[in-house]
């Protein structure tokens, strides 16, 4: 499977991979920018499926029943249940303690719309979680996915905010007006 996925991103497509994801980092929060249009799933799809790891993302607990379910976690899905008294980062970060291998992919910009700053949920559930950031940018004016290092969150807020965001200077979405801070 990974050969086609790897003939169909990087040949036919023309993308390219820049960076790594370490296999031994089992658990992280990877926020992936911009967030522009619906195709950053067939990217992200591809690209995971070129790189050969498991990466996950969470949705709404109801959309993991028939007939969806098997292939929403076939595809990473992880259900949250958001009916409970718990909140969504004291949830996503029990379901980093339950799993051995647990890497989180979200979209902290929360839309597809230009946003000016992002939504700080992806960074409580890595302080909660103790799990590292990985910035993964989709760049394509020029076709590559970049995975930065691991990031280690300090606790000062817009100190981690401003290194993570540098990692999305110039970097152009699928719809360009809506990247980003793309300057």
């Amino acid at each position: 499977m990974k050969k086609i996925y790897r003939f169909i991103f990087f040949t036919l497509m023309g993308w390219k991979i820049k960076g790594t994801m370490d296999p031994d980092l089992k658990k992280c929060v990877m926020i992936v920018v911009p967030h522009t249009s619906w195709m950053d799933f067939i990217i992200g799809v591809l690209a995971r499926g070129s790189i050969g790891l498991e990466m996950h993302f969470v949705a709404k607990k109801e959309l993991f029943r028939f007939p969806f379910a098997g292939y929403f976690r076939w595809m990473g899905g992880a259900p949250l249940d958001r009916q409970k008294n718990e909140n969504k980062v004291d949830a996503i970060a029990a379901i980093f303690r339950e799993r051995e291998i647990f890497r989180l992919a979200i979209a902290p910009e929360g839309t597809r719309k230009k946003v000016e700053e992002w939504k700080t949920g992806f960074y409580y559930i890595a302080l909660k979680a103790d799990v590292p950031v990985v910035a993964v940018a989709f760049d394509y004016a020029k076709k590559e996915v970049v995975f930065a290092a691991p990031y280690y969150l300090t606790g000062d807020r817009a100190a981690d905010m401003a290194v993570l965001e540098s990692n999305y200077i110039g970097v152009t979405g699928y719809r360009p007006e809506y990247s980003f801070k793309n300057d």
